[in-house]
């Protein structure tokens, strides 16, 4: 890539965010936010989990060497601390760290 084709995608990845971002606020300004807006704020983010689950686990092969058990435990390990915290970030970074630990040290 060049120079300019770097800088014209940096700039319309920026714009798209940003548009992203800001649209919903000019277009529901003033009047009341309609239903289904509010039912798909309450319904994405655990259809977005749901699929980044499945997204993860779609190259576990039990017949492997470590038959995904450093995938069940790092899961569990995330399920366990957002019960106990209800704290996001915490869920998924704990996750993260054990999986990486697992992967690397003991697996």
């Amino acid at each position: 890539m060049t120079v300019l084709q770097q800088v014209l995608t940096i700039g319309l990845c920026a714009i798209a965010t940003m548009l992203t971002r800001f649209v919903p606020f000019v277009l529901f300004s003033g009047r009341q936010t309609p239903k289904y807006i509010h039912y798909l704020g309450k319904a994405l983010p655990g259809a977005i989990f749901g699929m980044l689950v499945v997204y993860c686990l779609k190259h576990v092969d039990p017949a492997v060497y470590s038959h995904g058990l450093p995938e069940l435990l790092a899961i569990g390990l995330t399920v366990a601390l957002h019960l106990w915290k209800r704290q996001m970030l915490l869920s998924i970074a704990g996750g993260t760290v054990c999986y990486m630990l697992l992967i690397q040290l003991v697996f």
